[in-house]
């Protein structure tokens, strides 16, 4: 069975790319993953807050005894100090990575301001890393930020990361746009390669016990993944960007979802991590047993057939099956 697709402009053997996780973290577990049978993988996030953690601390030990002696040559910090900070060993990471894999290696990026992000985008793509994804984390809680500014901060790292690179770029979006489908299109025209729809935002629980607002962080699940499932259908052949879903893939019957609607590849995360890396092998299986028995020759022939505009009932994906679906349930 051929599960050839293309993402980003790069060759891949089949849909499936692992997410920016914790497994990512380990060069042996990105072994695994390949062995597996990942196409690609997104490596764990390098965070907006590192960078500026690197800063700081380099600041520190530059300025650090400035007040002492001339020949006081001890406040001096050995190069080694401030050369494990998170950012650099990120880059080494990728290094190592690329020259243990055979399999395209995409770097992410994660937060909400330029700065120090065009530098290390650069480096990025100086240390390997094939594509790189931008994830834009951002809650505007502000009451006087407009729905204008909060478009505009993701096309201006967009814009500003571009000029920076030649790599491909991802931009993994939240769901909570107004106008999302003309979000993607602008996104598209700024020169975006890949669109990741949707980040998952980790909700804070609240501790009614210790009056604290605590962290909370759960695994997706499949029904997450009908809300980017509808916006690939939406967009697919109206946007020059590739697509890949990555919320709430678990099975090969979600992958082929996703495939049928639109998306080119399919990342998945938390069910590798609750269920082991060796899951890719099992859902490539699986894809393929379903392709043979439906007689498809290839995994390019399911793609975008239930898009919206391949759909026989294309306002299935609009208002009017919101009221078929509301009148379809019954008390028990």
């Amino acid at each position: 069975m051929d599960l050839t697709t293309t993402y980003l402009g790069l060759e891949l053997s089949n849909p499936i790319v692992p997410s920016a996780s914790p497994l990512s973290r380990d060069l042996s577990t990105l072994r695994q993953m390949e062995d597996a049978g990942a196409a690609a993988v997104i490596l764990y996030s390098l965070f907006e807050e590192e960078i500026n953690q690197e800063s700081h601390t380099l600041d520190r030990y530059l300025t650090e005894g400035v007040e002492s002696y001339a020949e006081a040559l001890s406040y001096f910090p050995e190069a080694l100090s401030y050369e494990a900070v998170g950012p650099d060993m990120y880059l080494n990471h990728i290094r190592r990575a690329k020259e243990s894999l055979g399999i395209p290696i995409i770097a992410s990026l994660n937060g909400v301001s330029t700065g120090g992000w065009i530098r290390y985008a650069k480096e990025m793509e100086e240390a390997g890393a094939d594509a790189l994804e931008l994830n834009v984390y951002y809650i505007p809680t502000s009451l006087d930020m407009t729905s204008e500014l909060v478009e505009n901060l993701y096309l201006n790292v967009l814009r500003d990361v571009k000029t920076a690179v030649s790599i491909p770029i991802q931009m993994k979006l939240s769901p909570y746009f107004s106008a999302m489908g003309n979000m993607a299109r602008r996104l598209t025209d700024e020169g975006a390669d890949g669109l990741a729809l949707f980040n998952r935002f980790y909700q804070p629980d609240l501790d009614l016990e210790e009056l604290e607002v605590v962290p909370n962080l759960l695994l997706s699940s499949a029904d997450e993944m009908r809300l980017p499932l509808r916006w690939i259908a939406i967009l697919y052949g109206r946007i020059a960007a590739d697509m890949a879903l990555t919320t709430g893939v678990h099975s090969a019957q979600d992958v082929l979802k996703a495939v049928a609607a639109g998306a080119t590849v399919a990342n998945m995360a938390s069910e590798l991590l609750r269920n082991g890396v060796g899951r890719i092998s099992e859902v490539l299986d699986d894809m393929v047993f379903w392709l043979e028995e439906k007689e498809y020759e290839s995994l390019a022939q399911l793609r975008g057939s239930l898009s919206q505009i391949n759909c026989g009932a294309p306002a299935a994906f609009e208002r009017a099956n919101y009221v078929r679906v509301i009148r379809s349930f019954e008390f028990v």
